[in-house]
């Protein structure tokens, strides 16, 4: 792919990789201004113009990078979505789960009203829980 296309199109990721380079040379130059200095009074500028600055600058080309990795997951989640609309158009499935976007599953069933006011234990909720319960019967017997 031709630079210049590739500039079109991922504009963000250019300029992210752009604030990038100049942040990382302006923190590079601000470093060389400090230890060319021997007082403190006249590495202040350095440390303010190159250190802050270059910071500064490093973070804007992140969070342009972040953005364009944010456009792409977009742009993956539209391929998606237009797929299952061709798929849906297809007629093989059904088209009103898919534009819901969740399956209609059925609510459990309520507890019966007579178990839960009976004076002995609650009902097992899974067979290893009624074997469990069986065998501690038989013991106490």
């Amino acid at each position: 792919m031709e630079l210049g296309k590739w500039v079109r199109l991922a504009w963000d990721r250019a300029a992210a990789i752009a604030l990038i380079a100049v942040g990382a040379v302006v923190l590079i130059v601000g470093w060389i201004g400090v230890s060319g200095e021997v007082y403190p009074a006249k590495q202040l500028p350095y440390i303010i113009s190159g250190g802050i600055g270059g910071v500064f600058i490093l973070g804007v080309g992140a969070l342009f990078w972040l953005s364009s990795d944010l456009r792409d997951e977009w742009t993956k989640f539209d391929r998606i979505e237009e797929a299952l609309v061709r798929l849906a158009d297809t007629g093989l499935v059904d088209r009103d789960v898919l534009v819901s976007g969740s399956a209609a599953v059925p609510a459990p069933a309520p507890a019966p009203v007579a178990a839960l006011e009976a004076d002995g234990p609650p009902p097992a909720s899974s067979p290893a829980k009624a074997v469990h319960r069986s065998l501690a019967g038989a013991n106490e017997s």
